[in-house]
């Protein structure tokens, strides 16, 4: 594989991916938020029904948020060993400023791989919080019938 579809890889696909997985995140959190709004719990005469409704799309934005920092991992040994191979091909004159290039590459990987995560994981807990706050409701609801 060229140095080139390797850095392309890296580039389009880890960090095109992390960017995907973003969207999703974001798209799903929106979506509970919309729907945790409008949910009548009156609506629910059982429990388990309310909580499989609630909890729809939560491990996804759970698996994301668990699994972006990989994701950008797998980026930066991609990377890392793009840099790896550059360094072995260059033998007789080692250019510092491709290696760093590359190297910077590989931190970028890592970082998207952050930036998703962390967003995905608070997401996740906030809306398991608001999940928890409307199931103590119903029951609340339940107790005053």
């Amino acid at each position: 594989m060229p140095i080139e579809q390797i850095k392309d890889v890296v580039d389009y696909g880890v960090i095109g991916l992390l960017f995907f997985l973003s969207f999703i995140t974001f798209a799903y959190a929106i979506e509970r938020v919309l729907f945790y709004r409008a949910v009548r719990l009156e609506d629910y005469k059982h429990k388990q029904a309310l909580e499989l409704d609630l909890s729809k799309r939560l491990a996804t934005i759970a698996s994301i948020g668990s699994n972006a920092p990989y994701i950008g991992l797998l980026g930066t040994v991609l990377a890392i060993i793009l840099t790896f191979y550059i360094i072995g091909d260059q033998q007789d004159t080692i250019d510092p400023g491709e290696i760093m290039k590359h190297l910077a590459l590989a931190l970028k990987a890592t970082a998207a791989g952050l930036v998703v995560a962390i967003p995905a994981t608070v997401l996740y807990n906030a809306l398991l919080t608001r999940v928890d706050t409307l199931l103590v409701k119903w029951e609340i609801l339940q107790d005053e019938k």
